[in-house]
């Protein structure tokens, strides 16, 4: 919010939650008083949050009605649905030659099993509240991945996200340090990026024993850890994209 008043923008922030929808009816989207169609001048989506199934599927129908009409949706609603779908995210990586190896969000609900015993009776336990389960390998990667920021394109900022555990979330204790990338790091990670369809993201990557893995393409991405460790202001580096993007 500070950015977009820094840039001379009228920023209006706003929870899903709030919005109204209305069919052959004015105002067609709405927050309060505020007609979305005619009154924004572009939208930016930060994390939706938790909701019932019903919830999430009106909050990117509303995103999907606005991208329809014209108003620049950043992320644009298909690329967040790719990059929250696990399983699409990892065919969309995999059928464009980009490995996947990991999913979750924050490292919430990954775990690591190496017992038989311990792992039929977790997976019993997921068939029976008709989970999928998720089966992928452990890819040693030295308690450490690389977060990079990119916004339009650019990977604006890097990290090293350093941990105790083989979960290396800073919302969970892992340290972050700066990082260079190398070119062929910024590569992967824009090629990931653009093939979720993400303006904005963070991509995860680890370095394995057998080269660079793709760990998470995050389409609405926290930056407090990245932001200590650089000196790129990214709220700004936000805010004067979406300005850019903004409809006349």
């Amino acid at each position: 919010m500070r950015a977009f008043h820094g840039k001379g923008a009228e920023p209006v922030a706003m929870s899903f939650s709030e919005l109204v929808g209305r069919v052959n009816m004015e105002p067609e989207v709405s927050f309060e008083k505020l007609d979305l169609i005619k009154d924004l001048g572009a939208l930016l989506v930060r994390p939706i949050g938790r909701g019932s199934l019903d919830e999430v599927i009106f909050q990117m129908d509303v995103l999907h009605k606005l991208w329809r009409i014209g108003l620049p949706v950043i992320n644009q609603p298909s690329a967040i649905e790719k990059a929250v779908d696990k399983y699409y995210a990892l065919t969309l990586l995999g059928e464009n030659g980009i490995v996947k190896p990991v999913f979750g969000s924050r490292g919430i609900g990954a775990a690591r099993i190496s017992n038989m015993d311990v792992a039929e009776r977790a997976f019993r336990t997921l068939r029976f509240y008709r989970h999928v389960i998720y089966v992928q390998e452990f890819v040693p990667h030295g308690k450490r991945d690389i977060r990079t920021f990119i916004i339009g394109g650019n990977v604006v900022a890097a990290m090293y996200r350093v941990s105790e555990s083989w979960k290396t979330n800073v919302s969970r204790g892992a340290s972050a340090v700066r990082a260079d990338p190398a070119p062929e790091t910024e590569k992967l990670a824009l090629n990931a990026a653009r093939t979720i369809g993400c303006e904005i993201a963070g991509v995860d990557i680890m370095e394995s024993e057998t080269g660079l893995l793709v760990n998470e393409v995050n389409s609405q991405p926290g930056w407090r850890g990245l932001q200590s460790t650089t000196s790129v202001s990214i709220a700004d580096q936000i805010a004067e994209y979406v300005l850019s993007k903004t409809r006349n």
